[in-house]
């Protein structure tokens, strides 16, 4: 999904030249962090790879100075001179420009999920050690303001040692039809099981904010709504041929007419969809593209609800359910202490004192219309990060090292093998 950002304010820098960044895949991921890269001043893109003909030349537009290639590999043999490498390729294509980039030695930014195997996931990370380079995952949710005030919270004490916490995330009914059935990342052999394309992010933050690695793992889920036969009587293979489709919640023409004339739903998830910003040219699309067909006719196979049960090493416990049935929202996370608990859904805190019996409600995080604006500041906030660890040479500023990234997505293939095999998994770092 691709979200426009803007440059936030903060603490003045001395003035240098600007990075120099090259960018490996131009679609929505991928734009979004060069082009907050870009306008911030810091950094410059001096090359982009990407096979996509539209998308190449909207790159070229927004970056008029930068080669253009079809092809990453191409980029690699010429070997620019640049500082870094942003990786936002389709994610069963990260691990090869990865591992290729980190041997010539570039710093990476790289989209989550790392991989679409834990093969290829421990190849990245043992690349960029080798290579002695940096690597950022793009772990967005880690850099919020809201997780910045809840990390403090939960790291001050006055919640006493944390003893299990209760983890949501709303997928949203819409965002699962659009991404999670009819779109892109609707079948596992063609990207990952669900839980790591869309919860890598989630998986990550509980082990950050409880403070240890999660030891052992069990999971339930399924494909249950989004199948053959729930299909309602009548209803057509694709949307703008339906009887049902003024009643269905699903509606491809409700979802993606409803963009025309709003700026940011345009960016996405119309953007997806098509070029065109004209009822015309929507339906055209509908009609000819993926993203008209019925949500109980198409080859998706990813689960549309997953619940993961997770014990850290420090006797932590947390449960966190994924679900396409909620509106399109913030996630919500409930802490629960031995001295105090948290309530919180992803802008506000509510803090509970078990001594005083005091709550107080705290404003951490940014409000918006939706979860999506730049996943709450933390797009910003991790190229930020990343800017300053190449300007700085210093790693720390990037929130999670290579082992920590890798640690998340070994998570989630544990609950995977556990989903199939009704069992609980010991996570091996």
């Amino acid at each position: 999904m691709s979200h426009a950002l803007v440059p936030q304010a903060g603490p003045a820098r001395p003035p240098a030249r600007p990075l120099r960044l090259l960018l490996v895949g131009a679609g929505g991921r991928g734009t979004t962090y060069a082009d907050y890269a870009a306008a911030t001043g810091r950094a410059r893109i001096v090359a982009v790879a990407e096979p996509d003909a539209g998308r190449a030349a909207a790159a070229l537009r927004r970056h008029p100075s930068a080669a253009l290639f079809d092809d990453w590999r191409a980029l690699a043999e010429l070997a620019p001179d640049a500082d870094a490498v942003i990786i936002a390729t389709q994610d069963a294509e990260h691990r090869e420009p990865a591992v290729r980039f980190a041997s010539l030695g570039y710093h990476i930014l790289l989209e989550k999920p790392m991989a679409t195997s834990e093969e290829d996931a421990r190849q990245i990370s043992e690349a960029v050690e080798k290579a002695g380079v940096m690597l950022a995952v793009c772990h967005v949710l880690r850099y919020t303001p809201y997780t910045r005030g809840v990390k403090e919270i939960v790291d001050s004490g006055v919640l006493g040692e944390v003893i299990t916490v209760e983890h949501l995330e709303p997928v949203g009914w819409w965002h699962q039809a659009h991404s999670y059935v009819r779109g892109n990342w609707r079948r596992e052999n063609e990207a990952t099981p669900m839980l790591l394309a869309k919860s890598s992010h989630d998986l990550d933050w509980l082990s950050y904010i409880v403070g240890s690695p999660v030891a052992k793992v069990s999971s339930f889920g399924a494909l249950s709504h989004f199948r053959p036969e729930n299909r309602p009587a009548g209803a057509a293979a694709n949307c703008l041929d339906c009887p049902v489709e003024p009643s269905c919640p699903y509606s491809a023409p409700r979802l993606y007419l409803g963009c025309l004339g709003d700026p940011d739903r345009e960016r996405w998830p119309l953007n997806a969809v098509t070029a065109a910003r004209t009822p015309e040219g929507v339906v055209e699309a509908l009609r000819e593209g993926p993203y008209g067909r019925c949500v109980y006719a198409c080859d998706n196979d990813v689960v549309d609800h997953q619940v993961v049960n997770l014990e850290y090493a420090n006797g932590a416990t947390a449960s966190f359910t994924m679900t396409a049935f909620t509106p399109f929202t913030h996630r919500k996370t409930r802490i629960f202490g031995t001295r105090g608990s948290l309530d919180g859904d992803g802008v506000r805190a509510t803090v509970t004192d078990f001594v005083t019996g005091r709550e107080e409600t705290l404003q951490l995080g940014v409000d918006g219309p939706d979860a999506g604006s730049g996943h709450g500041g933390g797009d910003e906030r991790l190229v930020d990060a990343f800017l300053d660890a190449l300007t700085t040479g210093d790693a720390a500023h990037i929130l999670s090292d290579p082992a920590t990234s890798l640690e998340s997505h070994l998570v989630a293939w544990a609950a995977e093998r556990a989903r199939h095999t009704d069992t609980v998994q010991t996570v091996v770092p």
